[in-house]
């Protein structure tokens, strides 16, 4: 019989995208998707898309409604399979800040009541597993604010003399005396807990501390998919806000195709209670005016926005992630798609739902 995986998060885009990696490896896949999306954020954001069209694509694909705090029901799912279970990708979550800010009870429950739910279940029924949990780099808080920046024309940049500014900020840059978010706190809840189930039962997790995630599988919306809602901002002429930061705020990058063959690298040569940044790095990043640059230049339309003064609570004015540990770790993994190949693939793909 064939491995199983067990992947939450299954119709989003990371999810989505490690199940039909998987499926491809040979696994069966048992998803786990109730389709909150659509709940935080509105039918625009619906993930029922792909999950119909993971279903009517791969026969050892098999769906499972299910809310990841649904301890009953998931344990008759973990009890059926038990130890046939070798790998579970857990990218189900509550990812907006604002969202959190205005139901923090909800918000909280999904991403850290519902990693306890599936830890316990993995140590419960299939111990022996791996364990990868999708954390953010959100879980930093906001510290990177006070570092050395010079403006730029379209951009903010770090000062060339700091020890972040050739490589990105690394695992080292510590947790606590910042502003988080709610949403942070509550990954960061996840993200910890998921550590200590590691080093204190021994199990194989990792926390996987992401920038931008992105790709053609995104539903983006106002509150969450940076570049997948400004792009279908472009080619609809929807207007767009950009909040504060003179619109320079820098993000990296990565594909969700990138991401998820950095998971596979650790599933295939996996620790313990392991935390790797995870992004474009230096490779792959922009600013806010340059995403809006490149999706006028692919669409042909120019994007009408607005500016909004007060910047997001928690939100970086600049974040560039250093993976060399993860490198260091997993010699043969690098990043393949480039920002244009990005942004190009993002908008062939709405193109195609819209």
């Amino acid at each position: 019989m064939a491995d199983i995986a067990i992947v939450t998060g299954s119709s989003g885009m990371v999810g989505s995208e490690a199940t039909e990696f998987l499926l491809d490896k040979g696994f069966i896949v048992h998803g786990i998707d109730n389709d909150m999306r659509s709940v935080f954020f509105g039918d625009e954001a619906s993930t029922a898309w792909n999950e119909r069209r993971l279903i009517e694509t791969y026969p050892n694909y098999h769906h499972h409604s299910l809310d990841i705090r649904d301890r009953a029901n998931l344990d008759k799912l973990f009890k059926l399979h038990e130890k046939d279970i070798k790998l579970i990708v857990h990218s189900a979550a509550q990812p907006s800040h604002d969202w959190a800010a205005e139901q923090a009870m909800t918000d909280f429950t999904v991403n850290a009541n519902g990693t306890l739910v599936l830890l316990e279940l993995a140590r419960r029924y299939c111990p022996g597993a791996v364990f990868i949990y999708m954390s953010t780099n959100k879980v930093y808080g906001d510290q990177p604010n006070a570092f050395p920046f010079v403006e730029e024309d379209t951009r903010w940049e770090l000062e060339a003399k700091h020890p972040y500014y050739a490589n990105g900020i690394d695992e080292s840059i510590g947790l606590d005396e910042c502003t988080h978010s709610l949403f942070g706190v509550s990954k960061l809840a996840g993200d910890l807990m998921v550590q200590e189930f590691g080093r204190y039962f021994g199990m194989k997790t990792a926390c996987f501390r992401a920038g931008c995630l992105t790709g053609s599988g995104h539903s983006g919306t106002e509150l969450h998919g940076f570049l997948s809602y400004l792009m279908m901002c472009t080619m609809k002429k929807t207007p767009y806000k950009v909040f504060g930061y003179q619109g320079k705020q820098v993000r990296d990058n990565i594909h969700s195709r990138d991401v998820v063959e950095a998971l596979y690298q650790f599933y295939l040569k996996p620790g313990v209670g392991k935390v790797y940044n995870m992004g474009g790095g230096r490779f792959s990043n922009c600013s806010m005016l340059e995403a809006i640059a490149i999706c006028e230049q692919i669409t042909g339309n120019k994007l009408n926005w607005d500016y909004i003064e007060k910047p997001r609570a928690g939100d970086h004015i600049w974040w560039i992630s250093d993976m060399t540990r993860f490198k260091t770790d997993y010699p043969d993994w690098d990043i393949q798609y480039n920002l244009q190949q990005t942004f190009e693939e993002i908008h062939d793909g709405l193109r195609q739902r819209l």
